[in-house]
Formats: structure tokens, C-alpha cells, sequence
């Protein structure tokens, strides 16, 4: 079974209904690792070493965030800086990556209308997330497209309940299976491959 790391960022959590109700699905999986950023760094004094050593002992790392300014929160921006080095994470010695899987995890106030070229914030979910992309790139690892829970703003429990079974379900296949690369080329979500 695949080894599932989910880095979490969120710095106002108790603001965020929707990314509470998908760490607790996350953390109903078993043999799913969540590190919380926020938490376990409170003086924003990340431990290289320690993450480093996580993502060398699992197979998908996932960075669950709210879909901040088109980015992600500062501190899982500090922790790419400080722990995805040179000679660990790439570089011609850094191959610790190198095979392993990364997507991304988000909520977003917008719609999915509003993410895209004739939409209000002028590009898709997957071109905004293409400096992730191409992290994954650098370092040698596979990127999926992201699981995207969108309008979350005045979302109604019911469907906040449901992209979290969705999510929980996700993680699941995760574990056991990739998306084929003929899936991929047609994917824009993975929310899309879990209700396939």
C-alpha cells in the first residue's frame, strides 16, 4: 500500500468548516501521517530533519490548504524553502524524491466557473497551481491534478459532509492505486477519479 503524508496549512482553522470536516476524514484513514504545520510549529521554527525523514518514508505526499491569494499559507511555503533543500530534495545528488507522488488538497471561495479564462479570477485551479507543478518536477516526483472543494464561503453541512467522505474515499484508493497516465491526460480533479 502507498504511504500517504498529508502536510497541512491552515492558519485560522477554526474559521474553516470545510477544512476541518477533511482533517478529521483524513484522520479517520488509517496509515494516513497529517503533519500540521501550524501546530507542530507554533514559533514557525520548522524541523528539517524531521520532515525530511517523513517524506523519505511515504510514497504520496498531499499539501492540504485553503486556496490562499492563488498560493497556499505562508508556513507550508517556509517549509518547501527550508526542507525541500539542495542535495535532498534535487540538485545531482538530491533524489530523495525522486518516484514519490504529489498533488494538492484546497478549498476555494470561487466557483469552478470563476477559475477559468472567461472566469472572475482569470485561469484554472490546474495553471494557478503550476508552481507546484513544477516542484514536483524539479524534484523528480509525479503530480497529480488537485482535489478542489470550491464555494465553500455558504456551503450548507450536507455537501461539506460529503466532499469529506469523497476526500476520505480518496485517500483510500490512494493507498491501494495510482491514476493510470490515460487517466491523467483527461483529469482535471481528482475528485473526478474517486467518483469514477
Amino acid at each position: 500500500m502507498n504511504r500517504i503524508l498529508i502536510l497541512f496549512a491552515h492558519p485560522a482553522l477554526e474559521k474553516s468548516k470545510v477544512q476541518i470536516s477533511l482533517l478529521k476524514a483524513a484522520q479517520s484513514v488509517d496509515g494516513v501521517t497529517i503533519h500540521d504545520l501550524y501546530e507542530l510549529y507554533p514559533d514557525g521554527l520548522i524541523d528539517v530533519v524531521y520532515e525530511q525523514d517523513a517524506l523519505t518514508e511515504h510514497d504520496i505526499i498531499l499539501f492540504q490548504h485553503p486556496f490562499y491569494w492563488y498560493s497556499a499559507p505562508a508556513m507550508l511555503k517556509e517549509w518547501q524553502d527550508l526542507v525541500l533543500e539542495y542535495g535532498f530534495a534535487y540538485g545531482a545528488s538530491g533524489n530523495a524524491l525522486r518516484g514519490k507522488t504529489l498533488a494538492n488538497i484546497i478549498s476555494a471561495g470561487g466557483s469552478k466557473n470563476s477559475y477559468s479564462t472567461h472566469g472572475h479570477n482569470r485561469y484554472s485551479i490546474i495553471d494557478l497551481l503550476r508552481p507546484f507543478d513544477q516542484t514536483a518536477n524539479l524534484c523528480g516526483m509525479n503530480y497529480l491534478p488537485p482535489f478542489a472543494v470550491h464555494r465553500t464561503h455558504d456551503m450548507p453541512k450536507e455537501k461539506i459532509e460529503m466532499y469529506a467522505e469523497l476526500y476520505r474515499q480518496l485517500l483510500w484508493k490512494l493507498q491501494r492505486d495510482l491514476p493510470s497516465e490515460e487517466t491523467l491526460a483527461s483529469l482535471r480533479y481528482l475528485n473526478d477519479w474517486v467518483q469514477s
